[in-house]
């Protein structure tokens, strides 16, 4: 067994502006998992934003979401993940994905930042640890590296978005095999929920 989730973060921007856009489908994930669990998430200014405690298979998990920019979140992961003694092995980093389609949801474990910046802040915050593990929620592509940046700022036609909000429904269904370490089963539950 692989080691547990003591800590979710949901990387995205700050700000109503930045609300439901496609670059926010991983604070949309925490949102989500937070509200299912009934509980609010709360702005800590020491952790540089929003976060809750769950209890997930009778195991308390921290949730975040950062408040600070997109390109700067590693600030908000290491703050808490430094207060809280969490191994770097035992977060779950929730992010937007431009090389899955809408209404796919993958769980990863480690590996590099793909050119995505609140990833490449969080592995030089973290001590260039990229131990992590990460799900990556499908947003597509627009076809042309030049469109990327305003493409994920926008948000998504209604019917992408509900693709996205699916597979963040079933990511959070598989939740629990990862949380409590078991990686391999999360991992083959969620990518066969097509």
């Amino acid at each position: 067994m692989d080691a547990p989730v003591e800590l979710i973060v949901g990387l995205g921007n700050p700000g109503s502006n930045y609300e439901r856009t496609r670059h926010n489908a991983g604070a949309d994930f925490v949102l989500a998992l937070a509200n299912s669990c009934n509980v609010p998430i709360k702005q800590e200014g020491k952790f540089f934003g929003g976060t809750a405690l769950v209890q997930i298979e009778g195991q308390a998990v921290r949730l975040l979401i950062p408040s600070t920019f997109m390109n700067l979140s590693g600030k908000s992961v290491a703050a808490i993940a430094h207060f809280y003694k969490v191994p770097t092995n035992r977060i779950l980093i929730a992010h937007d994905e431009l090389d899955l389609s809408p209404g796919t949801a993958r769980f990863k474990k480690g590996g590099g930042h793909g050119g995505h910046n609140g990833l490449r802040d969080t592995v030089q915050c973290l001590g260039n640890n990229k131990d992590f593990a990460r799900l990556r929620i499908g947003i597509g592509h627009p076809g042309n590296a030049k469109q990327v940046a305003d493409y994920v700022l926008k948000k998504a036609p209604t019917k992408e978005q509900d693709l996205i909000n699916n597979s963040i429904d079933d990511a959070m269904r598989h939740l629990p095999l990862a949380v409590t370490g078991q990686w391999e089963r999360a991992m083959t539950a969620l990518h066969s929920a097509e």
